[in-house]
């Protein structure tokens, strides 16, 4: 890991922090990379109930990809370019876990498609969400980053805010689903959202998190092996005896 990219984790939550508050965390190679890393190490680990991405600084979570990166680019590195950032964000997203992104401050670009591939999202009323190449760097999303946009979104909202490289303010993220809560104090709003997760049972989410993305991928929607571990699982079956005992069930994930 870098220091630009800080893994910690405390009880059954990890946190990855994007650490370049200077540069409003914009990512480098290496925090792409490493970010890829804390994914296998959350998969890895049974105990791990919660990923949760932020920014440190409290001014940005992150404002997109550092741009100085971008000084020796032509046609066929863009195209590199952007099917290495699928690759994370499809990463990301199919963390066998739920994913919350606590933004505060700047969401822009890269930033943007991060906080899109999180199962959950909030933020703090200082949150700004956009992808202001049009005036900015004059490149192009793929159309994989695109499609997760549209879908969260909405194709009218992702293309205004393409086309006029505006900013959507809190309100406005709430007012249309992206984010689920607008809170001043947005770490006592991350510990009891991340504390809730934790107690809820494994595989039910993983089967809401792997159902959807199949959805999202538009791949055969051949739901048998999620029916089939999920029922057969052994939480479940305690589950059933700790309801018909009046007991709280215990998970394991198995």
């Amino acid at each position: 890991m870098t220091e630009d990219l800080l893994v910690d984790r405390t009880g059954s939550t990890l946190t990855v922090t994007f650490n370049r508050p200077k540069q409003r965390n914009a990512m480098t190679w290496d925090m792409y990379q490493g970010l890829q890393e804390a994914c296998e190490r959350v998969d890895e680990d049974e105990a791990i109930r919660v990923m949760v991405l932020r920014g440190a600084g409290g001014d940005a979570f992150v404002a997109g990809t550092d741009i100085g990166q971008f000084t020796e680019f032509d046609g066929a590195r863009g195209v590199q370019y952007e099917e290495q950032i699928s690759a994370v964000l499809g990463r990301l997203g199919a963390v066998n876990v739920p994913v919350v992104a606590a933004v505060e401050g700047y969401c822009i670009g890269g930033g943007l498609g991060l906080a899109s591939v999180a199962d959950v999202r909030i933020c703090n009323p200082a949150a700004k969400f956009g992808v202001p190449i049009a005036r900015t760097l004059g490149n192009c999303l793929s159309i994989s980053t695109l499609s997760v946009l549209a879908e969260l979104l909405g194709r009218s909202r992702t293309a205004d805010l393409l086309l006029t490289a505006r900013m959507m303010p809190a309100g406005e993220a709430l007012g249309c689903g992206f984010v689920s809560a607008v809170a001043d104090d947005v770490d006592a709003e991350l510990a009891t959202l991340t504390g809730r997760l934790a107690n809820q049972a494994p595989l039910t989410m993983w089967a809401v998190k792997e159902g959807l993305r199949r959805l999202h991928q538009g791949e055969d929607i051949d739901d048998d092996d999620i029916v089939k571990t999920v029922y057969g699982s052994d939480d479940f079956a305690n589950a059933v005896r700790s309801f018909l005992n009046k007991e709280k069930p215990v998970w394991t994930g198995r």
